[in-house]
């Protein structure tokens, strides 16, 4: 595609696989890069088309193969998909084989009983949408978004077994699933000879749920973990240290507001930006090594609203890994295992 800044067609770099260490989901023969970009929040059409576009191609430039979308990203809903395609049709088409993209459904997405929810209605009608919003051919992996306590396991995770069979996904995964719930959707999935190849939970030294049995449920499964949110929505990075600055997150969004950076979360942040300090991190570097700490993990999804803020994080992995009496620290200021803060 031609920059129309700067008059020149983007290509990517070929350095772009030199400096990642790619991790394997689970048991499958599916690898990721350890920090994928995700696109649920700052890529719809409240956002300039051109800084997506940048942060999309500098993200694939420096080996981050994995975007993580779904159907209802936006705002509005689907808008981050279609933004998505339009980078894929005018920049990314010919690293297609390149790419793992991930999306998802379960979550309310459009008006009536079909909208929402885990139904083999809803899932396979969403994930035909999803295509045609990106203009893929298929998704790598497909997820049901949440378990629905009002449709059979079995039905929606046949509705997942579909999606491969018909060719509209490679891979299935579950999210914000219970560790009950993901043994038994694994076994279903099993079963009928589509395993289940990931589980993405929400996961931050300030949200450990995922130790009450999860990340177990996850790896006894032989699927791999997508943790989202490892940066808490900002809340373990430099943004909120001394408040809560205009045009910040938790000014702007229905996912966080100022009522959740507490005085309390923001001691304990400012704790560990000083061990992060020291081992010449940032927070957010601190923050995403130590969710990465864990073998059972895959790979940990950020969002992005510049170049910069993607670059910073992605330094995450150069750092050495986290000692014994570093982890001892931070543990001091973390939630307790297995509870969110």
């Amino acid at each position: 595609m031609v920059d129309t800044s700067t008059g020149t067609t983007w290509a990517a770099s070929p350095d772009r696989y030199a400096s990642t260490d790619y991790r394997r989901a689970g048991r499958s023969g599916l690898l990721l890069p350890p920090v994928s970009l995700g696109l649920w929040q700052n890529f719809g059409d409240d956002r300039a088309p051109e800084t997506a576009r940048a942060i999309l191609l500098r993200a694939f430039d420096l080996g981050v193969t994995h975007l993580d979308l779904a159907n209802n990203y936006g705002p509005p809903y689907g808008a981050a998909e279609s933004r998505f395609g339009q980078v894929l049709a005018g920049d990314l088409r010919p690293y297609r084989d390149e790419i793992v993209v991930s999306t998802k459904a379960g979550y309310d997405m459009w008006p009536g009983p079909y909208g929402d929810g885990g139904s083999r209605k809803y899932l396979l009608a969403s994930l035909d949408q999803s295509l045609r919003r990106t203009g893929l051919e298929y998704v790598d992996v497909f997820y049901s978004h949440r378990r629905d306590p009002g449709t059979p396991l079995e039905e929606t995770m046949g509705a997942l077994d579909a999606a491969v069979r018909s060719g509209r996904a490679l891979y299935v995964g579950i999210s914000n699933y219970s560790p009950e719930d993901t043994a038994a959707a694994a076994a279903i999935l099993a079963g009928l000879g589509t395993p289940l190849v990931l589980h993405q939970p929400r996961y931050s030294i300030f949200d450990r749920r995922p130790e009450a049995g999860v990340l177990d449920a996850a790896e006894a499964a032989g699927a791999g973990v997508a943790v989202f949110s490892p940066l808490a929505q900002g809340r373990l990075t430099d943004r909120y240290l001394r408040g809560v600055p205009e045009g910040s997150r938790a000014t702007r969004s229905t996912y966080l507001s100022r009522d959740d950076v507490t005085d309390d979360l923001t001691a304990r942040a400012r704790a560990l930006d000083e061990i992060a300090t020291g081992r010449g991190q940032t927070l957010a570097q601190l923050a995403l090594a130590w969710v990465l700490r864990d073998p059972r993990v895959t790979t940990a999804i950020i969002g992005a609203s510049s170049v910069e803020q993607l670059e910073g994080n992605l330094r995450a992995t150069q750092g050495p890994p986290l000692g014994d009496d570093e982890l001892a620290a931070v543990e001091r200021w973390a939630a307790p295992t297995g509870e969110s803060l």
